[in-house]
C-alpha cells in the first residue's frame, strides 16, 4: 500500500523555527520529524509514499536526494499553488499515479496508531473513506467526528465551541481512502477535505471512523514540538531515547536534565538546561540558564542569560545576562 504524506504547510505556528525549513524537517531528538513519520508507516508495510509539498520543497529533496527516507521510497509532488488539504491530496495522488486504495497522514503528527488495524477496519466496512479518531479533553481546536454504533460517520464538525461539541473524538489526521474520493475533489482550486469532501461523504453514508487508545501529538506549536521530544526521552513511545548527541560538548559542571542537546551543540561551564531542546550547533554559554525552551540551530545564549519558555531562532544571539520569558526571538511577523 502507498501513502500520501502532507508536508506542504508553512508552519506558521512554529515560527521562528520554521523560517528557513519546513516543520517536518525539524529534528525530534535524533532525526527529522519526517523520518519518525515514515518509519512508523514502514512498520505497517507501507514502502512507497508521496510527499505533498508546497513550502520549501527543496529541503526534502536535498535531504533525501536518492528518493528514499527511513527505508521508504519517496515521490516528490510539489503543488504549483496552495490547494488546501483535499486539493493537496488530489494533486499528489494524481502526480504519483495512485489508482488504488491509499493512506493519508499529516506529516506534523506523531502517533503510534495501528495503521494496519485501520486498513482492516476500512476493508471490513466496505468504506469509501475511513478516519482515525483520537480522544481529547478539549475538541474545540479540531474537527470532531460523531459516529453510529457501526462506525459510520454521522457528521463532521470542524472546530466546534467546547461546550457544543457532540463528541470528544477528533479527526487524528490519518485516513484510508479509495481512489473514488479523488473524483470528489474539484481540480485547480483550494478544497478542504474536512469542510467539503468529508461532509459530502457523510451525506452519502460512505465515510467511517474508528478510535483507538494510542499515542498522538500534533507538533504544530513550540510547546507541543518540545513535548514530543520530552515524551521520547521519558519512554512514552518505547525505550527512552538518549537526549544528548554523542558529539555534543557538555561541560562537566553543567546541569542538563530531561533535555535534548543536538549534534555539535555546546553547553558551557555551570550552565543549566532543563526540559529544553538545544538544536545542532547551538551554544549555551557559561552560567546561562535554559528552561522549557527551544534554542534553534547555531543560536547562542550568552553568558548568564536566562530563558524560560522561550523560542530562539536559527543563528540568533541572546546577549549576556539577557532574560527572556515566553518570548520568541525573532518575533513572528
Amino acid at each position: 500500500m502507498r501513502a500520501v504524506v502532507l508536508v506542504g504547510g508553512f508552519g506558521t505556528r512554529l515560527r521562528p523555527l520554521t523560517l528557513t525549513r519546513p516543520k517536518q524537517m525539524l529534528p525530534v531528538v535524533d532525526r527529522p520529524m519526517l523520518e519518525h513519520v515514515l518509519g512508523h508507516l514502514a512498520g505497517h508495510g507501507i514502502d512507497d509514499v508521496v510527499l505533498s509539498m508546497g513550502y520549501r520543497p527543496d529541503a526534502f529533496s536535498d535531504a533525501y536526494p536518492d528518493g528514499t527516507c527511513a527505508g521508504v521510497a519517496v515521490h516528490y509532488a510539489v503543488e504549483p499553488e496552495p490547494l488546501d488539504t483535499a486539493g493537496a491530496i488530489r494533486f499528489a495522488a494524481r502526480d504519483a499515479g495512485l489508482d488504488e486504495r491509499f493512506v493519508v497522514v499529516n506529516g506534523d503528527v506523531l502517533t503510534d496508531l495501528d495503521v494496519s488495524a485501520l486498513v482492516a477496519f476500512h476493508e471490513e466496512k466496505g468504506a469509501e473513506g475511513t478516519i482515525a479518531l483520537h480522544k481529547v479533553e478539549d475538541p474545540s481546536a479540531f474537527g470532531v467526528v460523531p459516529t453510529d454504533g457501526d462506525g459510520r460517520v454521522e457528521a463532521f464538525v470542524e472546530k466546534p465551541p467546547r461546550d457544543e461539541a457532540p463528541t470528544d473524538l477528533i479527526n487524528a489526521g490519518t485516513y484510508v481512502l479509495e481512489p473514488s474520493v479523488l473524483d470528489r475533489i474539484e481540480p485547480g482550486r483550494r478544497v478542504s477535505i474536512e469542510r467539503e469532501v468529508f461532509p459530502a461523504m457523510v451525506a452519502d453514508g460512505t465515510l467511517y471512523a474508528t478510535s483507538g487508545d494510542t499515542y498522538w501529538i500534533d507538533t504544530g506549536t513550540p510547546a507541543l514540538y518540545l513535548r514530543a521530544q520530552l515524551d521520547l526521552l521519558d519512554g512514552l513511545r518505547g525505550e527512552p531515547h538518549e537526549g544528548v548527541a554523542p558529539d555534543a560538548e557538555v561541560h562537566p559542571s553543567a546541569d542538563v536534565s530531561r533535555s535534548v542537546v543536538g549534534p555539535g551543540a555546546v553547553v558551557g561551564d555551570g550552565a543549566v538546561v532543563c526540559e529544553s531542546a538545544v538544536l545542532a550547533g547551538a551554544r549555551i554559554e557559561p552560567g546561562a540558564r535554559v528552561e522549557r525552551s527551544v534554542v534553534a540551530f547555531d543560536a547562542v545564549v550568552g553568558e548568564a542569560a536566562e530563558l524560560d519558555g522561550a523560542v530562539v531562532g536559527d543563528g540568533e544571539v541572546i546577549a549576556p545576562g539577557e532574560r527572556l520569558h515566553d518570548v520568541r526571538r525573532p518575533a513572528p511577523e
